[in-house]
């Protein structure tokens, strides 16, 4: 059983043919809302794509932004434990996806910043903590002491990036990166495996885009290449990843295995528009493996 502590946002969504340069205004085409957060897309594909009983701690405002968000959690079997604030807007972004499947996200936290460490709930029969960084650092560093006194494996995704304290890192089981996450973290612009050397965390996961993804798990280095898709959305993709990797790993599954699951996992999100909606199930990931042979 999993806990996610993170951010929902509900998602503005422009295509446009490429991503506005500084000072550049670029005429978009079409226009829908979907929801997200990075915690809240984390959190379906726990449940959607990864199968794995999931709970979800959130703060969402009294607006009518946190409708869909709430209705998206619940369809995809998520538990809720809520923190309402009525004094701050539920969380928004602002993306433009290009022609090409990449995007440029701007982010109002608005009620995620009001989660607090007094609001997490009892980790009792929980495995793992998963947890990004669109809430406030105290709360993550509260959460993940918490977690480590009882013995629930604490799982962060350094997303923003944003410097690390080497306290936080002492509580981190399972640290998920891209590269430019992987170097501000470690705090150093050079190979990756450079970087992975530089920090003190058991297990170092960093996704590499179209390359695939690498992990550090104590002495020993994994690869895994990225699946052939025609993607036309990247937007939560990487949320996409996360999910269904800590789904796989609190299902028993070796770290090959679940290396394999995230990545199609990731995969089959770059199909389809949006991030929770883009999110595929359970069986689909399987069936997706079987035809690729895995």
């Amino acid at each position: 059983m999993l806990l996610v502590a993170g951010s929902a946002n509900l998602d503005f969504v422009v295509r446009a043919a490429h991503i506005p340069a500084p000072g550049e205004t670029v005429l978009g085409r079409d226009f829908k809302t979907y929801p997200g957060g990075k915690g809240a897309n984390q959190a379906v594909a726990c449940a959607r794509a990864g199968g794995a009983v999931t709970h979800m701690l959130l703060a969402l405002g009294a607006d009518a932004f946190a409708v869909p968000l709430e209705d998206s959690l619940q369809e995809a079997g998520v538990h809720l434990h809520l923190v309402r604030v009525a004094d701050h807007a539920t969380g928004t972004a602002f993306i433009c996806v290009s022609d090409d499947a990449e995007n440029a996200i701007t982010v109002a936290p608005g009620a995620n910043l009001a989660l607090r460490p007094a609001d997490l709930p009892s980790l009792e029969g929980f495995t793992h903590l998963l947890m990004q960084l669109e809430t406030p650092m105290d709360t993550v560093l509260a959460y993940a002491r918490a977690a480590n006194e009882q013995g629930v494996k604490v799982v962060l995704n350094a997303a923003p990036a944003q410097h690390l304290s080497a306290e936080l890192l002492a509580l981190v089981d399972v640290l998920i990166v891209n590269e430019g996450e992987l170097a501000v973290v470690s705090e150093n612009q050079g190979p990756v495996a450079e970087c992975l050397a530089r920090i003190q965390v058991p297990c170092v996961v960093v996704t590499l885009g179209r390359k695939g993804c690498c992990a550090r798990t104590g002495a020993g280095f994994l690869t895994q290449p990225a699946f052939d898709v025609a993607a036309i959305d990247t937007t939560g993709a990487g949320d996409t990843f996360c999910g269904a990797l800590v789904a796989a790993l609190s299902q028993g599954n070796d770290w090959p295995q679940a290396l394999k699951v995230a990545s199609a996992a990731g995969a089959l999100a770059c199909t389809r528009w949006g991030a929770q909606s883009s999110i595929p199930t359970r069986v689909e990931v399987l069936d997706f493996l079987k035809i690729n042979g895995l």
